[in-house]
């Protein structure tokens, strides 16, 4: 149920040319010849794309392995209460709020491939350190705390990089396939990953675990290490300072109206959803009493609504339209979540997995849509800050709910506490039946008036699909 916080077309994608700057740039004007460079571009570009995937399967499982291990971790061998996992949850968050906004400014003023790179180097050593400070004793509470803040870090600037290479490797017109296969990436990744995080938490431990995910990060870095397309380094920009660049990305989003919208609505719902998500291990393996294989296989069978959306979401989109979709999806799933506190150790753990598999599948719709239209819209030299200052905005509240769902786990107790938030999460998406988006179908019916009031060049964007 991740926000990511986000993509079919799928046949078109396959044999598409990609908008990406390559060493055979100059392509020969003979007929035979010219048939060939460009034969041989297409291959490069499909190549390239294929790579860009591969590190993305590497990652998505590892992060959705993690996001099993790490809270596992805590409650196993330091018998975390729910005010210490609401802190672990607030800690792996915390550096979209810190950090949110200049990350977006330093990104874009970098190659993105490299901060990717540098991202995966990053996670490896965190998720080695943890392993090594067991063997020796030296684990604790503090410890993952720091690790959790850190890792949050490396995936703040993993994830900005990512959104802002994806429109060079493979053009604008092809985004909503692009967009549709990581998704269907990160929904398998969902799926898979907490099943076998079970498995190996009952096999290897938590420890060990967490080991074997900082392998993951390694291959996605040689992966990325092999895309041939030349990436460019941004030119400097003369007499320009971060509070500048930071302040251009947030008045970008902010003055543009459904881009502003979007934040808002995201926000809210993160705000709640999020806070379940927090205490969702914690609930699974102490009130209702699964053992930790059992606790990967409820959490696997719930995410099947990500795999299924996602493969679904370019003919949900074409009957629906993609702005009607966007408030649509989370207006109808949300309040599924109100099934997950009946849950126990019963034939009422399908009702667990029945919530959650709903919610699922209307957040990657959600994600496809508006990620989709970000990308679209945003002129290219934004594109690093827009998604920071979207992450900040949207991602800012995560530490905050963290908090609040380990504080309303120990006043109220784990279940009467998912009972709150999921009762918020199912009213949070009313915010945007107050919105233009009601009485839009796709995105270019209010085209006129998307670019009011936003940074020169928004205007000349193409709407999104």
């Amino acid at each position: 149920m991740n926000q990511q916080p986000a993509d079919p077309v799928r046949d078109q994608m396959r044999n598409a040319p990609v908008s990406v700057t390559t060493d055979e740039s100059a392509e020969p004007t003979g007929s035979t010849g010219s048939t060939e460079a460009v034969q041989s571009v297409q291959r490069r570009r499909r190549r390239d794309f294929r790579l860009f995937m591969s590190s993305h399967i590497c990652n998505e499982l590892g992060g959705s392995i993690t996001y099993v291990a790490l809270p596992l971790m805590a409650v196993l061998t330091l018998d975390a209460s729910a005010w210490q996992a609401g802190l672990l949850s607030a800690a792996e968050h915390a550096a979209f709020l810190l950090l949110g906004l200049p990350a977006g400014a330093w990104v874009d003023r970098m190659r993105k491939r490299r901060v990717m790179m540098a991202a995966d180097l990053a996670r490896a050593v965190l998720l080695t350190a943890l392993p090594v400070a067991y063997l020796l004793d030296l684990h604790s509470m503090p410890l993952l705390y720091a690790v959790a803040l850190l890792l949050g870090c490396a995936r703040l600037f993993g994830d900005v990089a990512d959104q802002s290479y994806l429109p060079t490797l493979i053009g604008k017109d092809t985004l909503i396939a692009g967009n549709s296969k990581l998704e269907t990436v990160r929904s398998g990744a969902e799926f898979a990953g907490p099943g076998v995080a079970g498995f190996l938490v009952q096999l290897l431990g938590a420890a060990g675990t967490l080991a074997g995910q900082a392998v993951t990060s390694l291959v996605s870095v040689v992966l990325l290490g092999q895309i041939g397309a030349r990436e460019d380094k941004p030119e400097p920009a003369p007499r320009r300072h971060l509070l500048r660049d930071i302040r251009e990305g947030l008045g970008y989003v902010l003055s543009h109206r459904i881009l502003r919208l979007i934040a808002l609505n995201t926000a809210a719902v993160n705000l709640f959803l999020s806070a379940v998500m927090a205490i969702e291990v914690l609930f699974l393996t102490r009130t209702v009493g699964l053992p930790p294989a059992a606790l990967g296989w409820v959490l696997t069978t719930a995410t099947i609504g990500s795999v299924l959306a996602a493969t679904a979401a370019d003919r949900v989109t074409r009957a629906v339209g993609a702005a009607r979709l966007t408030w649509l999806s989370l207006l109808v799933t949300m309040p599924f979540g109100l099934l997950l506190p009946l849950a126990d150790n019963d034939w009422r753990i399908g009702l667990f997995v029945l919530g959650s598999l709903v919610q699922s599948a209307g957040v990657t719709l959600y994600n496809i849509c508006q990620v989709t239209y970000r990308q679209t819209v945003c002129p290219p030299h934004l594109l690093g800050r827009m998604t920071a200052t979207m992450r900040f905005l949207v991602w800012g509240v995560l530490p905050l709910s963290g908090l609040l769902a380990g504080l309303l786990g120990e006043l109220l107790g784990v279940r009467n506490a998912l009972w709150l938030c999921a009762a918020a999460l199912s009213a949070a998406p009313l915010v945007l039946l107050c919105s233009p988006l009601r009485r839009m179908r796709e995105f270019e019916d209010d085209a006129p008036e998307v670019g009011a009031g936003a940074e020169p060049g928004a205007a000349a964007a193409r709407p999104a699909q």
